[in-house]
């Protein structure tokens, strides 16, 4: 796990003007619905190419009540808010907005490397 997250933390310095900004109004989210859906083990990505003269990467988050009660949805936020930190930096693509959403009893639960992977895996 600590080698995975190494070259995560490595490979972030070069790229690290590249803006991360974090989406916030429910406008965007909806935006990102209807772009392209990843699904992974440990969560799902929504991705959509803005197509605006903006290079920020965005990015937001959300775990619906399936995912448990309040302490594991935000477990389970935190989980993800950590893998985007490391791997959007490196492998997301300018002007993108990026959705990770929890899935139930899976986020919380997951090893941290392999969700480090599926989200490579998942760009």
């Amino acid at each position: 796990m600590h080698d995975v997250q190494a070259e995560a933390a490595e490979g972030s310095a070069p790229l690290a003007a590249l803006p991360v900004s974090v989406l916030r109004n429910r406008s965007d989210f909806l935006r990102a619905a209807r772009g392209r859906k990843v699904p992974s083990p440990g969560f799902i990505l929504q991705i959509r190419n803005r197509r605006d003269d903006d290079p920020a990467i965005r990015v937001g988050f959300t775990c619906s009540k399936k995912v448990g009660n309040a302490v594991a949805r935000n477990r389970a936020k935190r989980r993800l808010r950590e893998i985007a930190r490391l791997v959007l930096p490196v492998h997301g693509k300018p002007g993108h907005d990026y959705v990770l959403i929890g899935r139930a009893e899976k986020t919380a639960t997951r090893p941290f490397d392999q969700m480090l992977r599926d989200l490579k895996a998942a760009l």
